[in-house]
């Protein structure tokens, strides 16, 4: 018990007392010290000319302090490091907005040869990590990348000397506790969703020689202690990284790197700033519970959660595969109407509203190319719209219904009209109060395209005072991936269509169950489908969307933000009854998404018993779901510990009020007498 009752104060810190208002983030510069930290962490450095080498790490909750046997900078790019110079501290609190808390920002800035290197460490009052966005600028004759080195290639080991290993591509950050007992989980995303439905992979091993890992994420746990901190590199998925060296972490027994800067020599600009990857180092003290916990309290200062913006049941009609062959005033406002009778809060128009014509147009086929030779492409289409979108939103607002858009930015050279597509997406906020854009199409095959595209962002933030939202997809191309970007909206995970057979709902809930772990769920846009349309392409198939009730399906969803993917003018009437389940849904929706929501059960198969818990101090919620499996009791593993007691109230679902202990490994039995069945528990803590 004493355990839980550390994850619970840590919850309560992390989400019930905001960073502001705890003033504990700090950092000084003391002769060749430089300490930051918070009442949590604490990363101390030896100045060096600010040209930094991590000194200690101190977990304080846990009242343990690591020291690194690095005695080089953390930051490297080169063998041959001059000493560096012109070196400047500053240190200020960022204030609080719309879009993040308030934080504390430390900079520290120096010259290496004829390269200006700043570094811009991030620290928030209640989460246990500390971030760092490092900036380059001016020239170097080093080659970031290095070279790729297979270790077939090496000679086998007889002496000492032969253990030496050469440094081979630049390191953004490292650290060096030593030990020889640690054990390490990289996980690797992928995005691309079009192609791609295995969208997580996690590697675990015990680090022994230098070796090479992919992902986002390092975990490193020392089981001898119970404690342990871990790496998130802040790139887009590692196949879709620029200036990819074909790894992002090395390990070598205790001592862990992050590689892979994002940029190469001949991005470097003389008079301009080039932001690297950034890097967020974290503390835990205990499994893996705290793991996730010190991870997920850092994402979700990203962006604040608010829920008259950020929280949506959004239906965009592209689902039905009608393209913009129907898009107009008159099947807007059908639609509209339709959207209010199934309780949604927002209907999206996606491409064909705009008066320009894209590739996928099945009406006449466009171009997303010199997209402003047509001053007016992102208007309203006059002859769709005779009267713009005014008759559609002010009917949707009528009906308590959001009007949203979709937008494609203008991809030629790197984004060069990134001004002027964020002035149409300022415009529309202004005309017509649209806020809400999904952002498709993205391609960023260079930095200059990445840097573009962030001034595209935070432009249209400024000019709508941060009210602003973007569904950003990643179905296709070279995008943001699940950890960068992370600032300015949700993430549009995946198009599945009936059409095409390849809309399974035990797929789409492994999808979200897989990346909930290491994502915030809330974050992620999860589709549901009109389980009637093409029943016959499926033939026999037991996992077929018509096997499953609409409120099943709806219910796969809610541990992220719902995205009905249909036309509700092709519902038949039976699927309005929805509607009340929805409605409870939007009653408890923001409280639920509020907590630290992690996968619970086995994985989805299809035939399993699974879910999503939401952590938040003694109150949370659990979602169990019964997939086509014969026990009509489930045994499903939670985050709990062993002998706590609960009680629970049904919310959604079908389910009894039921007081639980907790057994071995978190397990708690739940029942549901029909298969592909579902239940919403609020549960409190009793003891």
């Amino acid at each position: 018990m004493e355990k839980l009752k550390l994850i619970i104060l840590f919850i309560i810190v992390a989400f019930c007392f905001p960073a502001n208002s705890q003033k504990n983030y700090y950092s000084r510069l003391q002769n060749d010290t430089l300490v930051i930290g918070n009442s949590l962490v604490e990363r101390k450095f030896i100045w060096n000319d600010g040209n930094l080498i991590t000194y200690s790490l101190t977990d304080k909750v846990g009242n343990h302090v690591w020291y690194n046997k690095n005695k080089r900078p953390d930051f490297h790019i080169s063998n041959n490091t001059p000493k560096a110079i012109n070196a400047v501290f500053n240190a200020q609190e960022i204030k609080e907005n719309a879009i993040h808390p308030a934080y504390w920002e430390t900079t520290v800035s120096f010259t290496l040869d004829e390269l200006d290197i700043k570094r811009v460490f991030r620290v928030y009052g209640n989460s246990p990590v500390i971030a760092c966005d490092t900036y380059l600028k001016g020239y170097s004759n080093s080659v970031f990348g290095g070279r790729t080195e297979n270790l077939a290639d090496k000679k086998n080991i007889e002496f000492a000397e032969d253990m030496k290993t050469k440094q081979v591509t630049a390191i953004l950050d490292q650290f060096n506790p030593g030990g020889n007992h640690w054990q390490m989980k990289t996980v690797e995303f992928y995005d691309v969703t079009d192609w791609n439905n295995n969208l997580v992979f996690e590697t675990n091993v015990i680090p022994y020689r230098k070796n090479s890992y992919r992902g986002n994420l390092l975990f490193a746990h020392n089981p001898t202690e119970e404690k342990g901190f871990f790496f998130l590199k802040e790139a887009p998925c590692s196949s879709v990284q620029l200036a990819y060296n074909g790894n992002d972490f090395t390990a070598e027994f205790g001592h862990f790197t992050v590689t892979g800067l994002g940029i190469n020599e001949h991005d470097l600009k003389k008079d301009e700033w080039v932001k690297t990857y950034g890097v967020v180092t974290g503390i835990y003290n205990g499994g893996e519970l705290e793991q996730l916990s010190a991870l997920r309290s850092y994402q979700k200062n990203l962006r604040r959660l608010l829920s008259e913006r950020d929280e949506m049941v959004m239906m965009n009609t592209w689902g039905d595969r009608s393209q913009d062959s129907k898009v107009n005033e008159k099947f807007s406002l059908i639609e509209v109407e339709r959207a209010a009778e199934l309780g949604m809060t927002h209907f999206q128009i996606d491409d064909g509203w705009q008066a320009g014509r894209s590739p996928n147009s099945a009406i006449a086929k466009g171009s997303f190319k010199n997209i402003w030779d047509n001053p007016d492409y992102w208007k309203p289409d006059p002859v769709k719209y005779p009267r713009g979108l005014h008759p559609i939103v002010k009917r949707a607002k009528e009906l308590g219904v959001e009007v949203c858009l979709w937008f494609n930015p203008s991809v030629q050279h790197d984004y060069a009209d990134w001004e002027k597509d964020a002035q149409a997406m300022i415009d529309l906020y202004n005309e017509y109060g649209i806020r809400t854009f999904k952002i498709d199409g993205l391609a960023i095959p260079a930095k200059k395209s990445e840097k573009n595209l962030k001034k595209l962002f935070d432009k249209v933030l400024e000019g709508t005072n941060n009210n602003a939202v973007f569904n950003l997809d990643a179905t296709a191309g070279r995008r943001a991936g699940y950890h960068t970007f992370n600032e300015y909206g949700n993430i549009f995970l995946e198009n599945r269509y009936t059409d095409w057979g390849n809309y399974y709902p035990y797929h789409t809930l492994r999808n979200l169950w897989q990346l909930a772990k290491y994502v915030p769920a809330e974050k992620l846009q999860i589709e549901f489908l009109n389980k009637w349309r093409n029943a016959d392409k499926y033939n026999n198939d037991p996992f077929a969307p018509a096997n499953y009730s609409f409120e099943y399906l709806f219910a796969i969803t809610m541990a992220g933000q719902p995205l009905a993917w249909f036309e509700g003018s092709g519902l038949p009437d039976e699927a309005l009854s929805i509607k009340t389940l929805i409605n409870k849904y939007k009653s408890i929706q923001h409280d639920f998404h509020s907590g630290i929501i992690l996968p619970i059960g086995d994985e989805p198969s299809g035939k399993s018993w699974t879910g999503f818990q939401s952590l938040n101090g003694k109150k949370g919620y659990l979602l169990f779901f019964r997939e086509n499996n014969p026990d009509k009791q489930g045994y499903v593993e939670t985050w709990f510990e062993e002998g706590t007691k609960i009680s629970c109230k049904p919310v959604l679902g079908n389910g009894k009020k039921v007081k639980k202990t907790i057994g071995r490994k978190g397990v708690i039995e739940i029942e549901l007498p029909r298969i592909n069945d579902f239940v919403l528990y609020e549960y409190t803590i009793i003891k």
